[in-house]
């Protein structure tokens, strides 16, 4: 590119942050005034099930396009996506990273938002901020992910409360002030005793928020000579709902964070 005098704007004003070598990359996108935009579209509270099942479309779409995404877990309007640790997905430009990836999920989000909403126009277009964190090793990975996932139950125990008590009758203040200073077992013996609701029946979506990852999946590849069919090992993009705070997923799925995820 030929220079010119005015080149200096960008030699002297524009800044080109790269992320440190050898970290975790953990982009976070959370949806903005999604309060507003959720009772625009009424959605159902204390969750919306095809609101949650977009959100994962979406992350879906993102570990599809950009393959340096090892795994992705969501909640509400929120979805947090590790990149591997040694990515050079745009030469690991923080700037590059996060505008690509808020911008690339909101597009999908408005894109098939008619999937899931078939019958409710898109009354005002979606919209997120991002932020980008990097993140040491592999236990301050897994520690992310379960403060996350502890949010989720922590949020959702309240909200599930919260909005029985409004369905039921109670103004948003009074059913606030039922709930103040209450513990787990306060909520849980709530639900039981006034709704007949045991909290762990509630869906494992709502409970655990959602976990996106390549699952290692047998998958028939052709047929031998004598018409049986040959399998495979093959990874697939896969949407699960199960608890990642203990040792007992990732003890099944180390493959997930490993470098190396050809097969």
């Amino acid at each position: 590119m030929a220079n010119s005098e005015y080149e200096y704007v960008k030699r002297e004003f524009e800044f080109d942050r790269r992320l440190p070598a050898s970290n975790w990359i953990v982009v976070r996108i959370d949806g903005c005034h999604f309060h507003r935009f959720s009772k625009i579209h009424a959605f159902e509270k204390p969750n919306d099930e095809n609101a949650l099942r977009l959100m994962n479309a979406c992350a879906t779409s993102m570990l599809e396009k950009f393959p340096d995404i090892v795994f992705a877990y969501g909640v509400s309007d929120e979805y947090s996506f590790v990149f591997r640790e040694e990515t050079e997905f745009y030469q690991r430009r923080e700037s590059k990273i996060l505008s690509i990836c808020v911008s690339y999920f909101t597009s999908v989000y408005g894109m098939k938002w008619k999937d899931f909403f078939p019958n409710k126009d898109l009354r005002e277009p979606p919209y997120f901020d991002g932020r980008v964190v990097c993140y040491p090793n592999m236990k301050t990975i897994h520690d992310y992910l379960a403060w996350r996932q502890v949010d989720c139950h922590i949020n959702n125990h309240y909200n599930t409360c919260f909005w029985m008590l409004v369905k039921s009758g109670k103004t948003e203040k009074e059913a606030q002030q039922t709930l103040k200073g209450t513990f787990s077992e306060d909520k849980n013996e709530l639900l039981s005793q006034q709704f007949q609701v045991n909290y762990e029946d509630e869906p494992a979506m709502f409970r655990k928020g959602s976990s996106v990852y390549r699952d290692k999946v047998e998958t028939k590849v052709k047929t031998d000579d004598y018409g049986n069919p040959i399998k495979r090992i093959r990874l697939a993009i896969t949407v699960s709902n199960l608890d990642i705070i203990g040792p007992e997923f990732w003890g099944k799925h180390q493959y997930i964070l490993q470098e190396d995820m050809s097969m």
